[in-house]
């Protein structure tokens, strides 16, 4: 069983940067496919970013394309999300998943495709 554990979330100014981490543990032995999804009070999950297995392949919602980086580190069991540029629309809870079943190699834009989940950090950017 894989344990996720998000941190880094902060109040930030519009304009501003942060980068917010992901750690696994338990079995992590094996690598996973892993993405972001961020939910806003009153509105669904949505999918943020998304790295392959090895980190060779990443897929971004438009709205953060050119703002938003997703890597990876497999030897620290880590995923990160490099954040520039923060709009206020993008205040939510982050949360990272993992996907530990399948095997599958690309990533990934749908949440029912992850089995395990972080607790989530909240990201507030200020006007």
């Amino acid at each position: 069983q894989v344990q996720l554990a998000e941190s880094g979330g902060d109040l930030v100014q519009a304009g501003g940067s942060l980068r917010i981490s992901c750690t696994a543990s338990g079995r992590t032995s094996s690598s996973y496919r892993m993405g972001w999804f961020r939910q806003a009070p009153g509105k669904e999950r949505e999918f943020v970013a998304a790295i392959s297995k090895m980190g060779g392949s990443l897929v971004y919602a438009d709205f953060v394309k050119g703002r938003f980086s997703i890597s990876r580190n497999n030897a620290a069991s880590t995923v990160n999300l490099q954040m520039n540029g923060l709009k206020p629309e993008d205040t939510a809870v982050y949360y990272c998943g993992a996907d530990t079943k399948s095997g599958t190699f690309r990533p990934s834009t749908i949440s029912s495709d992850y089995d395990s989940w972080g607790q989530g950090t909240q990201v507030t950017v200020s006007s």
